[in-house]
């Protein structure tokens, strides 16, 4: 064989080589219309996660996503928003005697609150101070008519002395079961430290009669739970009580807040602790839903894996199954199925939840709100469904520097023009 023949055999080869390499490369690049199934190709760590940690391959698929819509309630005052009357942190919503009930801390005093070393027996020293469990309710979910009080502060020294706050309901065997926290000082003397506590009744219109023991304690010193149990969130799952809760944790002006699990066949406990507490490492409250045979939560504020929506099979080993905004702050949703031990959860589309400082610090109270979702198997409102928000200018310029960032700044570009 010639060279030159030699050289052109090579040259054919080489071709065939490319053409089949690019063919190859074609066939297992990832395809223009994206597939629900993963396909069995060589994927990135994020197309992986794409399709394995969450419901949908787009938000829109995913029935764990949802944006938050917000509606005002009517029929509750707020004395001209002065500070003195607050409600806030409600429970689950319930549907009983053709009507709507929700149950929430309620402070109504001569002044807002002033802080702990001004705070008396009649002065609060932050807005869940001084409190009584109330509660209100409605034929639509939109307007609400306050009943009045459920659970009062027992007299000194029972548990919630001081103030009784962050309600939840569980209906359980034709009876019903408020759990709250108990404060025996005002807080910000020592910290939010405080047990649960629970009353009980044969309707939600009460009367309610307080238990009068500590529920779930405190865990033993040295525990991330040692002073504080908040936001007592029962559901009915696997033929248990599972309460979930929010412990505050770490050292002052850098706490974590995270939340636990504690189980029981009695609504009056025992309560068993979860040994992987905490099972949730992020979140300022506890917003949780039977969902599938799972159960599903909101993770708000604070912590690696604030914004999210997570989702645990088991109840217990929580992954992020999507990220959103604007969750609510201690949402109540109406979950119609919290109580049946559903093997088939099928999700939320509406609840209660808060606004924080409504005005000014100097008037700090917090106001009840409607807000709208679908996170529900049942409704696919794909407006809920959008990820992304539009706001006007004015929105971010709200969010703008602070006046020692300002101060930074212009050190800085001092330094930098006397170089």
């Amino acid at each position: 064989m010639s060279i030159q023949k030699l050289i052109s055999s090579i040259f054919i080869l080489l071709c065939f080589i490319t053409n089949a390499q690019k063919e190859k490369e074609q066939k297992i690049s990832f395809p223009f219309k994206m597939p629900h199934e993963k396909p069995n190709i060589p994927l990135s760590h994020s197309m992986e996660r794409n399709y394995d940690a969450y419901l949908g391959i787009q938000p829109k698929y995913n029935e764990l996503y949802s944006q938050f819509k917000y509606t005002p309630l009517k029929g509750l005052d707020y004395s001209n928003h002065d500070g003195t009357i607050t409600r806030r942190d409600p429970s689950k919503v319930i549907f009983e005697n053709g009507k709507y009930y929700v149950w929430y801390t309620h402070r109504q005093t001569p002044t807002p609150p002033k802080g702990a070393k001004l705070s008396s027996e009649i002065i609060p020293s932050s807005d869940w101070d001084l409190c009584d469990i109330w509660y209100a309710t409605s034929k639509d979910g939109f307007t609400w008519e306050e009943q009045g009080v459920a659970v009062p502060r027992p007299p000194k020294p029972q548990v919630g002395w001081r103030s009784v706050a962050t309600t939840d309901i569980l209906k359980w065997k034709g009876k019903y079961y408020l759990y709250y926290q108990g404060f025996m000082e005002a807080s910000g003397k020592r910290g939010d430290d405080c047990p649960v506590a629970v009353s009980y009744s044969d309707s939600p219109d009460g009367p309610w009669t307080p238990y009068n023991k500590v529920v779930i304690p405190n865990g033993p010193e040295g525990q991330w739970d040692q002073f504080s149990i908040h936001d007592p969130y029962p559901l009915v799952y696997k033929g248990k009580i599972y309460l979930y809760y929010k412990s505050d944790f770490g050292e002052k002006g850098n706490l974590i807040r995270m939340q636990g699990l504690a189980t029981a066949d009695n609504p009056l406990g025992p309560f068993t602790k979860n040994p992987t507490n905490p099972i949730i490492t992020s979140g300022h409250e506890t917003t949780l839903f039977p969902f599938k045979g799972g159960i599903a939560a909101l993770v708000i504020r604070d912590g690696n894996e604030h914004n999210t929506i997570q989702y645990a099979e088991n109840g217990i080993d929580f992954n992020i199954a999507a990220i959103s905004s604007l969750l609510p702050n201690a949402g109540g949703p109406f979950i119609p199925d919290a109580f049946t031990d559903t093997k088939d959860g099928r999700g939320i589309t509406w609840g209660i939840s808060h606004f924080t400082n409504v005005t000014k610090w100097s008037e700090n109270h917090s106001i009840l709100t409607r807000f709208d979702c679908d996170l529900s198997q049942d409704i696919d409102d794909q407006s809920m469904k959008k990820s992304h928000n539009y706001y006007k200018p004015e929105f971010y310029f709200k969010h703008g520097l602070n006046g020692n960032q300002r101060k930074r700044i212009a050190e800085e570009n001092k330094k930098l023009q006397t170089k």
